[in-house]
């Protein structure tokens, strides 16, 4: 499967975010910082499914579930001051990015 943006940008989220998230305090390492782990593979991993079928529809909509979860937990990462403003920023750009990316695959999979 050729490297479209939307694995190339979800990518570039995965590899910035991670370690921000392991540098959160150690009361939200095993909580909060794992959950957005796990909602960053998750997509990934959704974005994978339905790039290698042929009916991507499903995959691509559990990605979009994934996505609203993820800016749930990025901004509750930024109320507990765990992630700065400029982080949150640069992290809401980056999933906004791959947002616009899936919306573009969604329409164009219909």
């Amino acid at each position: 499967m050729k490297q479209s943006p939307i694995f190339v940008k979800h990518y570039d989220l995965m590899a910035w975010l991670i370690p921000c998230t392991l540098k959160f305090a150690k009361s939200q390492r095993g909580v909060l910082a794992r959950q957005i782990q796990t909602e960053l593979f998750r997509i990934y991993e959704a974005l994978v499914e339905a790039g290698g079928s042929d009916h991507p529809l499903p995959g691509l909509a559990e990605a979009d579930r994934g996505l609203i979860r993820l800016r749930t937990y990025l901004r509750l990462s930024r109320d507990l001051r765990q992630l700065s403003p400029k982080q949150f920023e640069h992290a809401s750009r980056l999933v906004r990015e791959v947002g616009r990316l899936l919306g573009g695959w969604k329409k164009k999979a219909a």
